[in-house]
């Protein structure tokens, strides 16, 4: 039986470079767009590029996290069994937008939807023997802060502020993820993908960048490397595990974003670890 990977964000830039490797590794990858039609064309072109018909796609907008759950129970339900989670999706906004649920932009897409779509799909990873999530975060999260009490950034806005604060909340959650999973089959690990030419470096940074084939290469190596496979709460960067910024390592700060997030997503939590 196959292994099946989400790959979120996948219809271009390093996503869809993730899901074309995944697919000549052998695995079913389910293409994440946030249209159908973008999903779609995505998929089909991943497959000729890939050589391989083992696609699938999956549709939410990750600004509603209502549409971040229904994606989550949609796949779930096709594919019961999960082997790799890849949080990739990601947006640098320039102008502070407030979404649907409260939230500010470029929190609700890097943080909080894939905060709601991982504890959808919890119970399929765990049918995997050796269950991954892997979450894309960046370097700038060493810039980054956490304000639990100002999740919007009312008081204090920028974009590139915003775009830091995400990645450090990536880090945060995903070991935080690794504590509560320890005792299972699920791993939960964290990177830096490189600086790379896509079009959020070009929105956020002015461009430049390494090309999307070195970008896809880190999250490639999380997601199959079978040295991996125990690795749990680490993160990686340039394909090595490397320590992440102090803040990030904070196990205080990782359990109060968790606790605030299911909070205010109405999120069940996963079971506390001592």
């Amino acid at each position: 039986m196959k292994r099946v990977a989400v790959v979120t964000g996948a219809t271009e830039g390093i996503g869809r470079q993730t899901a074309i490797e995944l697919l000549r590794h052998g695995l079913f990858v389910v293409v994440h767009g946030r249209s159908e039609s973008r999903a779609k064309d995505a998929a089909g072109d991943i497959a000729e590029a890939a050589g391989s018909k083992d696609v699938g796609t999956a549709v939410a907008d990750f600004s509603s996290m209502k549409e971040a759950r229904a994606m989550g129970a949609a796949i779930a339900k096709s594919h019961p069994r999960l082997d790799v989670l890849l949080n990739n999706a990601g947006v640098f906004a320039k102008n502070r937008v407030v979404t649907e649920d409260g939230f500010e932009l470029t929190l609700a897409v890097n943080h909080f939807a894939h905060f709601v779509l991982t504890h959808a799909l919890i119970g399929a990873l765990r049918e995997s023997g050796q269950g991954r999530i892997v979450n894309v975060a960046s370097g700038v999260h060493t810039s980054g802060d956490v304000d639990l009490d100002d999740l919007a950034m009312e008081k204090d806005w920028s974009g590139y502020d915003a775009y830091a604060n995400s990645k450090l909340m990536n880090v945060l959650f995903s070991n935080e993820l690794a504590r509560r999973l320890q005792n299972t089959h699920i791993t939960s690990n964290a990177l830096h993908p490189g600086v790379i030419a896509t079009k959020l470096l070009r929105t956020g940074f002015g461009g430049g960048g390494a090309k999307v084939e070195t970008g896809a290469r880190t999250s490639v190596k999380v997601a199959t490397d079978p040295s991996l496979a125990k690795v749990s709460g680490a993160y990686f960067s340039d394909a090595r595990q490397v320590p992440a910024s102090a803040r990030a390592r904070d196990p205080k700060l990782a359990r109060a974003l968790y606790e605030k997030s299911c909070e205010v997503t109405h999120t069940q939590p996963l079971r506390e670890i001592a």
